[in-house]
């Protein structure tokens, strides 16, 4: 994702995935939901933000650092905070 700072404690090689990255400078707005979006709006953005995600070509390291992270905002590799919370729950 754009604007997003280094986590502390990552080391270099985890974080150059992001200049890689298909969203590289599309901003962080199609990725994370404002405080008045509708459900109807949020299902668009959502599906708008995986079509970013699906080509691309750290979509892999993306998801990872999302999962291994437990991002708790935004579409990251194409998961949404619900895909998110499903995996975890299925993992136990």
């Amino acid at each position: 994702m754009t604007n997003v700072s280094p986590l502390p404690g990552r080391d270099e090689d985890d974080r150059e995935w992001h200049g890689r990255a298909a969203c590289r400078g599309l901003g962080t707005d199609p990725f994370f939901q404002p405080a008045d979006e509708s459900s109807a709006e949020r299902a668009v953005r959502e599906e708008a933000a995986r079509q970013v995600c699906a080509p691309c070509p750290v979509r892999v390291e993306c998801r990872r650092h999302a999962l291994n992270s437990r991002e708790p905002y935004g579409v990251w590799g194409g998961l949404t905070e619900e895909d998110r919370r499903a995996l975890y729950a299925r993992a136990g």
